[in-house]
Formats: structure tokens, C-alpha cells, sequence
């Protein structure tokens, strides 16, 4: 499931008047986007290089883009998601996992139930948070942890999910993995 462009960053408003701006970088290490190769818009067709980055706050830098040196020119970049091409990433650690990879992956029980597909991974700050699309019904959100997700099956396409007991998914909502 594994998307060809990862989001890594976007940029946010110029800041001060020689070109600089905001950039959020979704990044492990928030200063580590200044480092990638190959920095490019979603489309993958205009790309940006980082002459200089320093961090204001949390995932929140400031930057200089080369051949940007105006405010004009800045907020013309304002709120450009940057990507990198899957390949130029580092191989993800043993449990761990990039949230593009886990976007499309079905979601079942240990019987086999389809409950549905992961639509988005969210983080709002306490931790991962699996946002599963079921064929029927509303989606759920639930914990990215080992003891809700115990497999994680990228050859296989799916994680395998223990639900809360205050989850219920009647067999009509589901379909068979």
C-alpha cells in the first residue's frame, strides 16, 4: 500500500521580510527535512532546496529556501506540502512503520472479520491513532498500540485489531477478510 511520495512538511506563513518562513515538519527529528533529497511539491514536479533551518517550537522551524529572498517570493510558497519520494527514505526500524505505508492496509479480527481499511493515521499529540473506514457505519478511531494492533501485516495488506470491548462491529457492518 505504500504511497511513491511521502508528505514530509509544509510550509506556513513568510516570516520577516528576506524570504524566510514557517515550515511544520512532519518529520521524526523535526530538523532532519532539512537534510532530505530532493524536497518536492506533492506533485513531485517543483522542487525546493533548505539553505538554512532553525527550530522555533515542537515541529515548528524557521527556514530559508534556496532562490527565495523576498516576502513576496515566500508567500508564494505558503501552505506547500513538501514530499519525498518513498525510496529516499531510510528503511522504517523493526516496529515501526511510516503512516503512508499503513494508509489502504485492511483491518481484521483474529477470526478474519473485515472491520475495514485504515483510512488516515492521526496524532493529536497522545499517540497514533487509527482512523479504520468500515464498509457500513461510521469509522473508528482507535489507539495505534500493540495491545489494539498486535500484526501488522504490510506483505500481507492488513493489521490484525483486539478490539475495546466498547467497540461492537455486527457482522452486517463487516465483510469477510
Amino acid at each position: 500500500m505504500a504511497q511513491s511520495r511521502i508528505l514530509v512538511g509544509v510550509f506556513g506563513a513568510p516570516h520577516g521580510v528576506r524570504g524566510e518562513l514557517r515550515l511544520k515538519s512532519f518529520t521524526a527529528d523535526p530538523m532532519a527535512i532539512a537534510d532530505y533529497p530532493r524536497l518536492t511539491d506533492e506533485s513531485g514536479k517543483r522542487a525546493f532546496k533548505i539553505v538554512a533551518a532553525r527550530p522555533i517550537k515542537d515541529d515548528m522551524l524557521i527556514v530559508r529556501v534556496d532562490g527565495v529572498s523576498d516576502r513576496n517570493a515566500a508567500e508564494k510558497l505558503t501552505n506547500i506540502s513538501l514530499s519525498i519520494a518513498r525510496e529516499d527514505l531510510p528503511p522504517a526500524d523493526e516496529e515501526e512503520f511510516y503512516y503512508a505505508d499503513l494508509i489502504g492496509l485492511r483491518a481484521e479480527t483474529r477470526e478474519g472479520l473485515l472491520i475495514g481499511k485504515i483510512a488516515a493515521v492521526q496524532n493529536f499529540g497522545a499517540g497514533d491513532i487509527l482512523d479504520v473506514r468500515p464498509d457500513v457505519g461510521e469509522n473508528l478511531l482507535l489507539p495505534f498500540t500493540k495491545k489494539i494492533v498486535p500484526v501488522v501485516d504490510l506483505a500481507g495488506g492488513r493489521v490484525i485489531v483486539e478490539l475495546p470491548a466498547e467497540i461492537v462491529v455486527r457482522e452486517e457492518e463487516a465483510g469477510e477478510g
